[in-house]
C-alpha cells in the first residue's frame, strides 16, 4: 500500500512529554505502593516507548509483559475490529495490572482489552495512557491515569505511527494529508 504524502506539526515536544511521563510515574508509585508486584501490560506496537520511559520511572516491584492489538491497520481511522495479535506470556490471576495504551481514541481497542484481561481474574486493573481524544469516544472506558487530553487529529511520534512510520519521532505530531 502507497503511503498518502503528508506533513507533521509538533503538538506536544518531548521536554512536556518527560515531564508528564515523571508526574505519572510518581502517581503511579503512590497508588500501588503497597502492592507486591505490579503486572506492568503494554500494548503494542504504539505504547512501547511510552512504557520504557515510564517503568524506569516507577518506584516499584513490578513485571512488564505485552499484549499486541490491532484496530487500524495502516490507515488513519479504527476499523472497530480489535484482534489479539501477541498474548501475554505471564499469569495475572490475582495479580495488580496496570495497562499501559499510547492512544485512546474510540474506545473499542480498551474496552476490548479490559474485557479480555479482566476474564482472567487479576486484583485489580487500571488503565494509563499517554494520549486521550475524547471527541473521539464512541465506547466509555475508566483510565485512571492520562497524559494528555488531545483534539481529534491523527498523531504520530513517540512511538505512535502513521503506516509503520514517525515511531522514532521524539515529539507527538499532527499529520495533515498533503493534496
Amino acid at each position: 500500500m502507497m503511503t498518502k504524502k503528508y506533513s507533521i506539526e509538533r503538538l506536544i515536544s518531548a521536554k512536556s512529554i518527560a515531564a508528564r511521563v515523571e508526574s505519572l510515574a510518581q502517581e503511579i508509585s503512590s497508588f500501588y505502593a503497597d502492592s507486591e508486584k505490579l503486572i506492568v501490560v503494554g500494548l503494542l506496537r504504539g505504547s512501547f516507548i511510552f512504557i520504557a520511559d515510564l517503568v524506569r520511572e516507577l518506584d516499584l516491584p513490578l513485571e512488564v509483559d505485552f499484549l499486541e492489538v490491532s484496530s487500524y491497520g495502516d490507515g488513519m481511522e479504527s476499523s472497530r475490529e480489535v484482534r489479539i495479535l501477541k498474548d501475554l506470556r505471564g499469569e495475572i490471576e490475582g495479580r495488580d495490572v496496570l495497562i499501559i495504551e499510547d492512544i485512546v481514541d474510540t474506545g473499542y481497542t480498551m474496552h476490548n482489552v479490559l474485557a479480555f484481561l479482566e476474564s482472567r481474574h487479576p486484583k485489580n486493573i487500571e488503565v494509563c495512557a499517554l494520549l486521550d481524544k475524547p471527541s473521539r469516544r464512541e465506547v466509555e472506558v475508566s483510565m485512571r491515569w492520562v497524559g494528555f487530553e488531545i483534539p481529534d487529529e491523527f498523531v504520530v511520534g513517540y512511538g505512535i505511527d502513521y503506516a509503520q512510520r514517525n515511531r522514532n519521532l521524539s515529539y507527538i505530531g499532527k499529520v495533515t494529508l498533503l493534496k
